[in-house]
């Protein structure tokens, strides 16, 4: 039984050099087959095998290591259009490798017509002391009456807190449409924990864009406009369209 794997970054209709190391300092080659060429690293089974990568994947800052190698590896390959698979997917061999181009050829290939020519733009939204939760109320209920006094400020802070919460969803829900209608396709992910972002702010939206070339500039004005009032707009990118062109392998 071999000792090593086929871990692979990306499915692209092109080769180009790269000129970085992948995950665990592995040299990046390439596999081709047909019209599609796969990025990959010989990596070792006694790190990357089944049962190692359970404990590996636990362990944060051997993710983030290998999350950003193989990002630089992906971000070299997008010199050309590419299709990123999702992190840590690793073969038993190039032989599968070779089989999951045959099988799912046309499925690579159709993701790489449709991000041809476009890129991904990230567009994060957060939520300033303005637009946020709003404070406890210092006054009202009854001052005779300390514990009735509380229930009343309490209800007032709750209520507040609900109105802002509806307002920071429907500003996220028109900045991601208003952002949608420039895009090519568009998705929401999850609001990141602030622990991963960086900001303590209310993140209200995570949105990924994929926009023609050509409409750059247009689309990083609309994002400009659609701060203010206590929300901060953050664009991000350009990028690997990871959000729109990622396949399960299977």
């Amino acid at each position: 039984m071999s000792d090593s794997g086929t871990y692979l970054y990306a499915v692209a209709s092109e080769s180009v050099p790269v000129d970085v190391p992948g995950v665990a300092g592995t040299p990046v080659r390439t596999l081709t087959r047909g019209a599609l060429v796969a990025y990959v690293s010989t990596v070792p089974l006694a790190e990357f095998g089944e049962e190692p990568l359970r404990h590996s994947l636990e362990d944060l800052d051997w993710l983030a290591e290998t999350a950003r190698a193989h990002h630089r590896v992906v971000e070299e390959a997008a010199r050309v259009p590419v299709a990123p698979v999702r992190l840590v997917t690793v073969y038993a061999d190039d032989d599968q490798v070779h089989e999951l181009l045959d099988r799912r050829g046309e499925e690579f290939l159709a993701v790489l017509f449709h991000v041809t020519g476009r890129r991904e733009w990230g567009v994060k939204a957060y939520a300033g002391q303005a637009a946020g939760p709003a404070a406890t109320p210092v006054n009202g209920g009854d001052p005779g009456r300390p514990g009735t006094s509380y229930l009343s400020r309490r209800r007032e802070s709750l209520r507040g807190r609900e109105q802002a919460r509806r307002l920071a969803v429907t500003r996220a829900e028109h900045i991601h449409a208003s952002l949608s209608r420039l895009a090519v396709a568009s998705r929401r992910h999850r609001a990141q924990d602030p622990r991963l972002s960086g900001h303590d702010e209310w993140m209200l939206l995570n949105g990924a864009y994929l926009v023609d070339v050509g409409r750059d500039e247009e689309f990083a004005a609309l994002v400009g406009s659609l701060g203010g009032d206590g929300v901060d707009v953050r664009l991000t990118g350009p990028w690997a369209p990871y959000s729109f062109t990622v396949l399960e392998p299977g």
